[in-house]
């Protein structure tokens, strides 16, 4: 019956562990996050939308210099397509971390958050727990390294273009974009810099001289975990959480989004949407052709009156290129 709990995950609470984890994240998060290069004469994305007077009850968003403002970003199957512990698990196995059932292991739990589409606590502990046993020993450095290798191999082409385009958005307005993560800080630290994004809060894993000790700092950074890590960034960085947007594919991420003034629901898990209708939270879905209920893409995204989030993901795609 044990398995059961995956079909019905529980919403947990924060714990003291969700806030230790929260806080080595902002932490994190801060030490590697990238300079601010906003020069000041470049035109915003937002102030390059369609000539079209805005509608009075829709101001523009993101606001232009508001330098008080974030976002933050989930990762798996809101930003990419596919889980990055998975991928990154894919790239050491090809370098021989580990052997062929640790990989099954990885591709049963890639397959189950594919077809689930839910991320439960204990199912995700177990991938992270895997994880943990694989790069024991090994120096931070040496993962660096790889899962730069590893970007390219299997993350870069799995980016949702119509996410990528919000994320630019925020960051022609001038402020900064965060991913927020359960995957190790590191690799979350390798997607955030080639996306050009200010960082990333993620997982962190005890390492002890630059060599990992097989020890998370508090635990995986996961729902409640999550709210935690952006709280204390904020306060850290003097950011006012009802300026802030936040966007998830995930009812597990409900605490982190109802933090920030502006909640998106992208690509939505069926609680998640549910929960987003009852709230009248913005909605995107880049996965098929047919519209999300409610549409509210910030207008210097340019992708609002894209028909579909088939055609503007591939409008976007064709703009960027």
């Amino acid at each position: 019956m044990a398995a059961l709990g995956w079909l019905t995950p529980r919403r947990r609470p924060a714990t003291a562990r969700s806030v230790l984890a929260g806080e080595a994240a902002a932490e994190a998060a801060r030490k590697s996050a990238l300079p601010d290069e906003l020069p000041d004469d470049q035109p915003s994305a937002a102030g390059q939308g369609s000539s079209a007077p805005a509608k009075a009850e829709e101001p523009a968003f993101p606001v232009v210099g508001d330098d008080r403002a974030a976002a933050f970003f989930d990762l798996d199957n809101t930003v990419m397509q596919g889980a990055a512990l998975f991928h990154f698990g894919r790239g050491l196995y090809k370098r021989k971390f580990f052997q062929r059932r640790e990989l099954t292991r990885f591709a049963w739990q890639q397959a189950w958050f594919r077809l689930a589409g839910v991320e439960d606590p204990e199912h995700m502990q177990d991938a992270r727990d895997s994880a943990l046993s694989i790069v024991k020993g090994h120096r931070v450095s040496e993962l660096m390294s790889i899962g730069e290798e590893i970007y390219d191999e299997y993350m870069a082409d799995r980016i949702w273009p119509g996410t990528r385009a919000l994320a630019q958005a925020h960051l022609d307005a001038g402020q900064r974009v965060w991913l927020v993560t359960a995957a190790p800080v590191e690799t979350a630290t390798i997607i955030a810099r080639r996306l050009g994004l200010t960082g990333a809060l993620g997982t962190v894993a005890e390492s002890v001289d630059g060599v990992y000790t097989g020890r998370l700092v508090g635990e995986p950074l996961h729902g409640p975990a999550k709210a935690e890590a952006v709280r204390a960034l904020a306060a850290a960085e003097d950011l006012d959480l009802d300026r802030c947007a936040a966007y998830s594919d995930s009812h597990n991420d409900i605490p982190m989004l109802s933090l920030v003034g502006h909640p998106y629901a992208i690509n939505p898990d069926a609680k998640l949407r549910k929960h987003a209708r009852a709230l009248d939270w913005r909605l995107r879905d880049y996965r098929t052709g047919r519209k999300a209920a409610k549409v509210g893409i910030p207008a210097a995204a340019g992708v609002g009156a894209l028909a579909g989030g088939t055609a503007a993901a591939v409008a976007l795609h064709r703009r960027r290129r």
